[in-house]
């Protein structure tokens, strides 16, 4: 008889085949559940409550045509980046500033732990107000949200730093910069990206409904103005089975930068370890990473392209992140041209490293 410990067993890990398996059988067990209590002239749970998954997918194709689901989704998605960008670049080194000196943190510790408190819908008032109703206000919107979650945390990371690299930093010399540099930053960048992650998923609450406050475009448009009055049920269940798969696919962006941007968290778990008789890079991990590389890459053509475009005409001036992106063009650029400098920053390295191993 097979045994089926692991099954039960408190905190047990899984392997990959046993992970997959369960995962099949999880979504088809959904699936027909669903598909159960929605069959049928009569089913067991009426249309207006719960449309049948087909009724679902079968909405997409209206949606494409009807409610410019392609440009609309760019919207959202665009919206969600310029956030995350503009509040990241505010919140890292405020974050670091008054973590680091303790008269900023004196200073200012007490209202760092009362923002947490403000609720964040109701301030949506304020941002009209100060900015009006555009891109520019939902952008910043969604800065304010994400930065009263990520600010205090960042002060959190700080303080979690282990003595013990700061004692040999200490040791060795190190100035305040380099210890900046060498021990906290790389400290609080690591776990920080993992509060970055959980806040993905808490940023598309920000969307729907800011997007939902004007008719300028944007999933949250479509859900709440669009779908939801009219009644349209199917349309409400596939927008949000869209944002879910989108979640998804940034959750997995920012998985793979996680073990790019600091392999030392996998290392320390036996993961990514070469000289380790006990573990090896899986024949799945080393396609995944290819395909992302290649991913990559293509993005980056594909981005070039569009780009001349956008300032020379190269392709007859269709201005397609401008049509695609709206006002929120920009952190398009930035991302890519970010990446761009990390790409020739790491060739540059790389270069000098083989440079500077050969003897004169």
């Amino acid at each position: 008889m097979a045994n089926t410990d692991w099954m039960f067993r408190l905190r047990g890990t899984l392997t990959k085949s046993q992970n997959t398996m369960l995962g099949v059988v999880g979504v088809s067990m959904f699936l027909g559940i669903w598909i159960l209590l929605t069959a049928g002239e009569d089913p067991l749970v009426v249309k207006q409550i719960l449309p049948s998954p087909f009724k679902v997918v079968s909405s997409y194709s209206e949606l494409l045509s009807d409610n410019d689901l392609v440009v609309n989704t760019a919207k959202s998605i665009g919206l969600n980046l310029a956030g995350y960008i503009l509040a990241l670049l505010v919140t890292l080194p405020l974050g670091f500033a008054i973590g680091l000196v303790p008269v900023l943190r004196g200073l200012f510790q007490r209202y760092v732990e009362a923002i947490r408190f403000v609720p964040i819908t109701p301030t949506v008032g304020l941002f009209v107000i100060w900015i009006g109703i555009g891109v520019s206000m939902k952008s910043t919107f969604m800065a304010f949200g994400i930065f009263i979650f990520l600010l205090p945390v960042v002060i959190q990371r700080i303080d979690e730093v282990r003595d013990v690299y700061l004692k040999t930093v200490y040791t060795l010399g190190a100035t305040n910069w380099q210890t900046v540099r060498s021990v906290y930053i790389p400290s609080v960048m690591s776990r920080i990206w993992d509060d970055i992650r959980i806040m993905t998923a808490i940023s598309w609450t920000y969307i729907v409904f800011i997007e939902s406050y004007s008719s300028a475009g944007g999933l949250g448009d479509i859900l709440l103005k669009g779908a939801k009055r009219r009644g349209r049920i199917d349309k409400v269940f596939a927008l949000l089975v869209l944002i879910i798969l989108i979640g998804v696919f940034q959750d997995k962006i920012f998985a793979y930068m996680d073990r790019k941007l600091f392999p030392h968290k996998y290392q320390t778990k036996g993961k990514y370890d070469h000289n380790s008789k006990d573990t090896e890079e899986s024949a799945i991990s080393v396609v995944i990473d290819y395909i992302w590389l290649a991913f990559t890459w293509v993005m980056l053509f594909l981005y070039l392209v569009v780009a001349m475009d956008e300032f020379f005409g190269v392709l007859g001036g269709y201005n397609i992140l401008t049509y695609l992106f709206g006002g929120t063009a920009w952190v398009i650029h930035f991302i890519f041209l970010s990446i761009i400098g990390y790409k020739i920053y790491g060739l540059t390295n790389k270069n000098k490293s083989i440079h500077g191993g050969v003897p004169a």
